[in-house]
């Protein structure tokens, strides 16, 4: 355990950022699963809907500095292809 006043504060503030990193990405990963979802049920409607809120939510990831800007652009481009290429 730290002894430094400041080293304590890191501790705290890394603890704090770490949960808020893990519950976007969270976030993100369940908006993921929600497209593939509906692609699999193949209701197109649903899932050009659930990649609209997924593409929304990775986006502000992304400005949230929780994904790198080309890691959002690749999982985005993912997904809309994967919709794209439905029946």
């Amino acid at each position: 355990m730290a002894n430094i006043k400041s080293a304590k504060k890191r501790i705290l503030v890394n603890k704090t950022k770490a949960d808020r990193n893990k519950a976007i990405k969270s976030g993100v990963k369940t908006s993921i699963k929600k497209v593939y979802t509906a692609i699999e049920a193949g209701d197109k409607a649903a899932a050009q809907a659930a990649l609209l809120a997924a593409t929304s939510t990775i986006d502000k990831a992304a400005t949230k500095g929780v994904y790198h800007k080309n890691t959002a652009s690749r999982k985005v481009s993912r997904l809309s292809k994967a919709v794209n290429q439905m029946a």
